[in-house]
């Protein structure tokens, strides 16, 4: 168990930075940097006064219960740029992975492909923001433009690129997790 992750898992949730939990618990903001990285250990009257300001006790803390998180901000975001072949993609939700669906923010440059794959288990829901993307499910083309969103089985072999002029913003949903 890594107790510096799960504070910084709860500061997150909690949308306090690290200064500000520092503030509230009479420690150095460096010291809570160093403690959510793991590169030291607080004392037991030290996690104490940090998980006060959690309204959590140590019991809990150590408990295998898992704790939500049901905002996830910028800070969560995790983002995957590959310039090489036009596409960027950034994780909304931190760990969606290992959840039933994963929600993931793309941008694809012209003439990119997102992806192109054979048919695999889940399902896959996509909403243009903004630019004009293409889908080719079983060699059928669908043109999808902003405002407009899509949703198919992934038991089809499928593909979505833009072979326009401008980029294109998609907001995607997969089930499960396939990205």
């Amino acid at each position: 168990m890594s107790i510096g992750g799960k504070i910084k898992t709860m500061r997150l949730t909690h949308s306090l930075t690290q200064e500000e939990l520092a503030d509230r618990c009479g420690l150095s903001k460096s010291f809570i940097s160093l403690l959510e990285r793991d590169l030291t250990s607080p004392s037991i009257a030290t996690l104490t006064d940090i998980l006060d300001v959690f309204n959590i006790t140590l019991e809990d803390f150590f408990s295998q219960k898992k704790i939500e998180q049901y905002v996830f901000t910028k800070n969560d975001v995790f983002v995957k740029e590959a310039t090489e072949d036009g596409v960027e993609i950034n994780w909304l939700v931190y760990n969606a992975q290992k959840n039933e669906m994963e929600p993931i923010l793309v941008t694809v440059h012209p003439d990119s492909v997102l992806f192109d794959e054979e048919a695999h288990f889940g399902e896959e829901f996509g909403y243009v923001l903004s630019g004009i993307i293409m889908i080719e499910i079983n060699e059928k083309q669908y043109k999808v433009k902003k405002g407009e969103s899509f949703y198919y089985s992934s038991e089809a072999r499928h593909k979505i690129y833009n072979d326009g002029k401008n980029v294109a913003t998609i907001l995607m949903v997969s089930s499960p997790p396939s990205f």
